[in-house]
């Protein structure tokens, strides 16, 4: 697959992906979400893949849309605006409910879309440097990118309000306050930390990573009974599997396990 806005490159069962537009500060344009959607597929489709890190190249992880190509669009912004968001979503859907574990590694500012992609990530580590801010109204622009699902659930619905409507911009020991990211780092251990968790994750019961994020994603709209219908099948389908029979095991005999992900 050849990529022009994104790098993307597998090593011991982890993909890492990094928004590649360092002179646009990875701003989120047409091309860059179709490849970003594309390597979201590739992701959930190759088994080899264990784990998953999402981080920006250069100075900036994400500052969000892209509004150079917005204003070009003029009269046509709504259509590529819609667009943009199907390539998005698709990808932030992937990677929600795909059995790897994916890791957002925060290297400098996530703005806008770029704080909504952290947001969605199953864990998310920050630089010391990096920086966050919602930013959508001051462009005169309402959230996408699965923010207004996401930020509501790790800071609660009235620090998600003010984020949205006053566009505060937090620091990194702001935000692990806030519980948007789980662990702030110095900026020259952060790639390494990233990658080590997910060399971690890529060793671990991949299948039983999958269906704790489907459980988690779709307990909002559920009632709590179906819900624990849900969790009932879900253990219960995992149970059959070579990997709990495997943990099972080797906590019993006191080892550690050797997971085959499936």
């Amino acid at each position: 697959m050849n990529h022009q806005s994104i790098t993307f490159d597998v090593d011991q069962g982890v993909a890492r992906i990094a928004l590649n537009r360092p002179d646009s500060a990875n701003a989120m344009n047409l091309g860059l979400m179709q490849e970003l959607m594309m390597a979201s597929i590739r992701c959930d489709e190759d088994p080899a893949i264990r784990a998953v890190t999402i981080t920006g190249s250069g100075r900036f992880f994400c500052a969000g849309g892209d509004l150079v190509s917005f204003a070009q669009a003029g009269d046509q912004m709504p259509a590529l605006l819609k667009q943009l968001t199907i390539y998005l979503h698709a990808a932030v859907s992937r990677f929600a409910r795909m059995n790897a574990p994916v890791i957002a590694a925060i290297n400098g500012v996530a703005g806008g879309g770029g704080m909504s992609l952290a947001c969605a990530a199953d864990l998310a580590i920050a630089a010391e440097s990096a920086k966050f801010t919602m930013a959508y109204t001051n462009a005169g622009l309402s959230p996408d990118g699965s923010s207004t699902f996401f930020l509501p659930r790790l800071v609660g619905h009235r620090r998600a309000q003010e984020l949205i409507l006053t566009n505060r911009v937090l620091s990194a020991r702001e935000a692990l306050d806030w519980g948007i990211v789980n662990k702030v780092v110095p900026d020259a251990d952060l790639q390494n930390e990233a990658q080590a968790l997910a060399v971690r994750f890529a060793s671990g019961p991949t299948s039983a990573y999958g269906e704790a994020k489907r459980l988690l994603v779709q307990s909002a709209a559920e009632s709590l009974d179906t819900q624990m219908e849900l969790e009932a099948r879900a253990i219960a389908a995992l149970g059959r599997g070579a990997d709990a029979k495997e943990g099972i095991a080797a906590f019993l005999k006191k080892r550690k396990p050797s997971f085959v992900g499936r």
